[in-house]
């Protein structure tokens, strides 16, 4: 049976799922991504438990076919799997599979461009903080759509560009640009930034993310919200401007419709 205690910065346990969404989760979010380079097991578990448990609202996970696209070592298809989904974790950089040790059962090294499964073989694809990273998002999201079947739910969140973190390990001086942005971390750390713009960190933007999903005949949103924002996280998303800034992360859990 799956173990849904959740341990909170202070130390103690919360038996329940964090209320989604609360300041409680929220804070509990920020504190384990603020130890995110020291601690990632810890982060990661936590965040993909909290995913899980979104999807949960609209379908069970177990007995369910579950795409993990672009997630690394795999700290959500092992939460995926344990509780009941047949998951596979697809990845394009082997040196990323076994960051952490053994990657998961049912790991392929692919590119989330080409997947390579056939069209609606999914009961749920899903893809976190990945679409900043890939040079064509909408061909990336075309390639989820492809594989899940009619019915079955689409999960994918990333770091719009003018957001907080947008520069990621350089933000928030990727305001004044990437160039002052990555001088000043090598300058401050004496090393290079794991991400460069244009490379495997790209701006993407909220505006025509979802210009795409509402134009897309074959998709229904679900939720469309910040996905750790603990007030008024639809709100934020249907202000033009505002929203690229004060969303943090996009969430966008959709169904793929006949």
């Amino acid at each position: 049976m799956h173990d849904d205690t959740t341990t909170i910065a202070d130390g103690s346990t919360d038996s329940a799922p964090l209320k989604d969404p609360s300041w409680r989760r929220s804070l509990t979010l920020f504190r384990a991504f603020l130890r995110e380079q020291s601690d990632p097991e810890h982060c990661y578990t936590l965040l993909a438990r909290d995913a899980a448990q979104q999807i949960e609202r609209y379908t069970p996970l177990t007995g369910r076919t579950v795409i993990d696209i672009g997630g690394g070592p795999g700290h959500f298809t092992r939460e995926f799997q344990s509780r009941g989904a047949h998951c596979y974790l697809i990845e394009p950089d082997p040196t990323e599979l076994t960051a952490h040790g053994p990657p998961p059962t049912g790991a392929i090294t692919a590119d989330g461009h080409l997947l390579p499964f056939a069209d609606a073989s999914a009961d749920i694809t899903f893809s976190s903080n990945v679409l900043e990273h890939v040079p064509d998002p909408t061909t990336f999201l075309s390639e989820m759509i492809r594989v899940t079947r009619p019915g079955g739910l689409i999960y994918a969140s990333f770091t719009n560009w003018l957001s907080p973190w947008g520069g990621h390990e350089m933000a928030p001086w990727h305001y004044l640009g990437h160039h002052h942005a990555r001088t000043r971390f090598q300058k401050k750390t004496g090393r290079l930034p794991k991400h460069t713009l244009g490379h495997n960190l790209f701006p993407i933007h909220i505006g025509p993310i979802l210009r795409h999903v509402h134009k897309h005949p074959q998709l229904t949103p679900l939720t469309v919200r910040s996905r750790y924002w603990p007030i008024f996280p639809t709100a934020i998303t249907r202000i033009p401007g505002l929203r690229e800034i004060a969303t943090w992360n996009l969430l966008l859990i959709l169904q793929r419709t006949p």
